[in-house]
């Protein structure tokens, strides 16, 4: 996700391991080609001086950032570069569009520039004779119409998306000497470290430029900082920024529960990777909604009432684990054609169902481990995920999960019309379904003695402090499962991650529960139908009709093959009535729920393209809904994986 370098001075074992690290990443780096020759390979040389870069942030009303930079120079021809491909996102993602106004001059006088001709993320200019330094003025303008960066309350700042850097070097050889004003009275978290204030204006420590780009910053007019390991070897906070001072407050045991999700993930790794972390944390229902992993720091978003409204949106509560996870499995390990020697570099997505879909997976153990979920919440969501796997997910006949890692590439997060046939990213969930059946078979393997957590020590818990990158290959995950026991692994995640019709669901059983359906939510899934303000919120009946719904009836996806898709209905369309009663959640549940064991089928009146027409689903299995139930004489391993350490 970020370049191989450290966030701090390596000592001798570091500059070792970092020498490793880089001869592993140097052939992966070497193999790739620039889309134009224009462009200078990046060389493992420093940059000589340091860019200081000013980030005027303080235009909250109209949502510009206006950057200013000084950028030492020699004469003769430079390319500066804007970020393309964003670490965490896995794609070529960096919002070129939003950067305007862009001015360069040196010695006060205007140099001209012209952005590559195949590759619209750099710039090429002359540096004129007797120049020293280069001024570089710009803007970005952050979205206007959702998604917001900004509002008059709180902003997230992208150090990637407000920088430009001269190509022709790696990122961890160019120096930056950050600053940034924001509005008056404001307060903020970040991973920088902080060399001075001025009134609104703070200046940081020079940083090399990955761990700039690394190290975000959330600000807000209601800011609270949280200690979550006070007495700890290495700091970590929760700098919450909120839409009103309400938002900020936590009860006891809630503070007690984010306590223990810090100590249960340093006793499951055995180590940390930084010298001190930050969740940045906004809870707003403005501020885009975010869940990004860096090193020393994650942005991680909520709606407003994350605390105030506890007891009903556990759904929501174990996005901080999965990003905290990710400082050690993405972060200080991580595949090896993720690694790359700068921002416009394209990076290789092979192996995310093991840098997210392991992830996931701890998400879901730390969040029960810490008490955030109760056992029957983390049971209840995992129900849901493996449900998509037993009934929503025909798409894996016709591709892998290991597929699915070019998902973030090819479809950059955007709307699909048939998910559950196109699939979306199943790293993740399929990912997270493949290691508990790993776990599973650990513990079957020896007899209970020896898990996944001592995979996760051996692999992820080494070099305990080290800030520099550890690649790895598939070959590395399967000597390291082996090296917990022996067993033919190569074969056994190859069955999951790239055969069709992967056995997905196996490691449940093997866990000792089953899937089943009946006519009735659990608790947990309740709150999706009872917070429709949600984020993740949308009427789920994936599992009977085969639709996913908004709360306004807009058709999210249609199981591929299943009863509505057979009638005909299409993503896209908007469910106005059913059986001529006007559409509401309930309608459609109510309507479910009578044709079970009829012949009548269920009226679907739909709005599509500007025509109303009327759609009979020959449905008649009643309503489903994924629960999880113990398999009688089977060791109970979920209630193991789960258990406080």
């Amino acid at each position: 996700m970020s370049s191989a370098s450290s966030a701090r001075p390596q000592n001798t074992y570091g500059r070792v391991a970092l020498a490793v690290s880089l001869a592993l990443a140097a052939g992966a780096a070497s193999a790739q080609v620039s889309r134009s020759k224009q462009v200078p390979v990046p060389q493992d040389t420093p940059y000589p001086g340091t860019i200081a870069i000013h980030v005027d942030a303080s235009d909250t009303r109209q949502g510009i950032f206006r950057v200013h930079e000084t950028i030492p120079v020699e004469a003769g021809k430079l390319t500066l570069l804007y970020p393309e491909w964003i670490p965490g996102n896995h794609s070529p993602s960096g919002p070129i569009a939003m950067l305007a106004g862009l001015k360069l001059s040196a010695n006060g006088k205007p140099v001209a520039w012209k952005r590559d001709k195949y590759d619209v993320y750099a710039f090429h200019l002359d540096v004129p004779a007797g120049a020293s330094s280069l001024d570089a003025e710009f803007q970005y303008l952050s979205p206007r119409d959702g998604g917001y960066e900004m509002t008059d309350r709180m902003l997230m700042l992208e150090w990637d998306k407000v920088s430009l850097y001269p190509a022709g070097h790696y990122t961890r050889d160019i120096r930056f000497a950050p600053s940034v004003t924001l509005p008056q009275g404001w307060q903020f978290g970040s991973a920088l470290e902080t060399a001075a204030q001025s009134g609104s204006s703070t200046t940081f420590k020079p940083v090399t430029y990955n761990t700039l780009v690394d190290s975000p910053m959330y600000a807000g007019r209601y800011f609270k900082r949280v200690d979550l390991n006070p007495g700890g070897k290495a700091p970590v906070h929760l700098d919450v920024v909120a839409d009103a001072p309400k938002y900020l407050e936590m009860t006891p045991e809630q503070l007690k529960e984010h306590r223990a999700l810090v100590s249960q993930a340093v006793k499951l790794f055995g180590s940390h990777h930084y010298d001190h972390y930050d969740f940045l944390f906004s809870l707003s229902n403005q501020l885009a909604g975010n869940g990004l992993e860096h090193h020393q720091s994650s942005e991680d978003g909520m709606g407003a009432d994350y605390f105030t409204a506890w007891a009903d949106d556990a759904p929501n509560r174990d996005l901080l684990a999965h990003e905290y996870v990710h400082s050690w499995n993405g972060k200080f390990r991580r595949p090896a054609d993720l690694w790359t020697p700068n921002f416009n570099v394209p990076m290789g997505d092979s192996l995310l169902w093991v840098y997210e879909g392991q992830t996931q997976y701890w998400g879901f153990v730390l969040t029960a481990r810490a008490g955030l979920w109760t056992p029957q919440q983390f049971r209840d969501a995992l129900a849901m995920t493996a449900a998509n796997y037993d009934r929503n997910r025909p798409g894996l006949q016709w591709r892998s999960l290991e597929d699915t890692t070019n998902d973030a590439t090819a479809a950059h997060r955007s709307g699909l019309p048939y998910r559950s046939w196109q699939m979306s990213e199943d790293y993740y969930s399929g990912g997270q379904m493949l290691w508990l059946a790993a776990d599973a078979k650990l513990r079957e393997l020896t007899h209970g003695r020896k898990s996944l957590d001592d995979f996760a020590r051996a692999f992820f818990g080494v070099d305990d402090g080290s800030f520099v990158t550890k690649t790895y290959t598939f070959d590395d995950v399967v000597a390291a499962l082996n090296g917990v026991a022996s067993y033919d692994w190569a074969s056994f995640l190859r069955a999951r991650a790239d055969a069709l019709d992967p056995p997905l669901l196996d490691g449940l059983a093997a866990a000792g529960w089953k899937l089943v359906y009946t006519d009735q939510p659990s608790a947990y899934e309740k709150q999706y139908d009872s917070r429709p303000e949600s984020p993740r919120h949308l009427y789920n009946f994936a599992w009977s009709i085969g639709l996913t719904l908004t709360k306004r009836g807009e058709v999210n996806d249609v199981r591929w093959g299943g009863p509505a898709f057979k009638a005909g209905v299409s993503t896209g369309a908007t469910v106005v009535a059913v059986n001529g009663q006007a559409y509401s959640g309930d309608a459609l549940k109510e309507a479910i729920a009578a044709a079970k064991g009829g012949n009548a089928p269920i009226q679907l009146l739909l709005k599509f393209q500007g025509k109303l027409q009327t759609v009979p689903v020959d449905y008649h299995g009643g309503l489903q809904y994924p629960h999880l139930e113990r398999i009688a004489g089977t060791p109970d391993y979920l209630d193991q994986i789960i258990a406080a350490r």
